[in-house]
């Protein structure tokens, strides 16, 4: 499906809500970026996962990547509390190494990936620069990162604490490494707007999931525009 029948079956699908979604879409679309990015390392505690994902979608974060190398994630409901519907779920599965190729794959798309660590020996959040897209990695509470998410690492970082306690868990130190790199990021002069492509793939995958029925309506809307194509 190319750009423009996506936007037709967006004015269609719209046709189905009210003013008010609209509007919502309309401001909430605007403050979407994908030039930070969230990578899950297998975490094996689907509430921590889930309270991540929430996270993202509470400071505008589109794109969640969830590597599963042991463990398969499944979106806890009463934690993520409905935004698994509004942000891009993307797994990485399947491989032979699962890490490395997520992590290749945003490198080829121009992200910075950054490793968050514990360790006093690494820079904090604060000297982290914002010069290029950046991907947030996590690891497990207990086992932290693989050595291969540390070694394709571009940078590592951590947070200041000031305590006998070594680290915050996953959904904490995700919350509060997007509160500040998001309000930095929107803060500065740099381009973190969603493109016009994203912007559209984004709205109609939103629209989708208010629309009861969505699938029907699309399979109907595709026949409408054969039809006119055949004629």
């Amino acid at each position: 499906m190319n750009i423009e029948e996506k936007k037709q079956l967006m004015e269609y699908l719209s046709e189905f809500i009210t003013d008010h979604k609209k509007q919502k879409i309309a401001e909430i679309i605007a403050l979407r970026t994908k030039y930070l990015t969230v990578v899950i390392e297998d975490i094996y505690q689907p509430h921590n996962a889930s309270a991540v994902l929430r996270s993202c979608d509470c400071f505008g974060i589109q794109d969640v990547h969830i590597i599963e190398n042991k463990n398969k994630y499944t979106v806890n409901p009463d934690i993520a509390l409905g935004s698994s519907k509004w942000v891009n779920i993307i797994k990485h599965k399947g491989k032979e190494n699962n890490t490395e190729d997520c992590l290749n794959d945003l490198k080829s798309k121009g992200y910075k990936i950054v490793a968050t660590m514990p360790d006093e020996q690494f820079g904090t959040l604060e000297d982290l620069k914002l010069d290029k897209k950046v991907a947030l990695i996590f690891g497990t509470e207990q086992d932290g990162l693989s050595d291969i998410a540390i070694k394709n690492a571009d940078e590592c970082v951590r947070i200041k604490m000031y305590s006998f306690t070594e680290s915050f868990n996953i959904s904490v130190s995700a919350a509060l490494c997007l509160h500040y790199l998001s309000s930095k990021l929107r803060n500065s002069e740099i381009d973190w707007s969603l493109s016009e492509e994203d912007r559209i793939d984004t709205e109609l995958y939103w629209v989708k999931n208010i629309v009861k029925s969505a699938d029907l309506l699309e399979k109907e809307f595709m026949k409408k525009i054969k039809i006119k194509s055949d004629i």
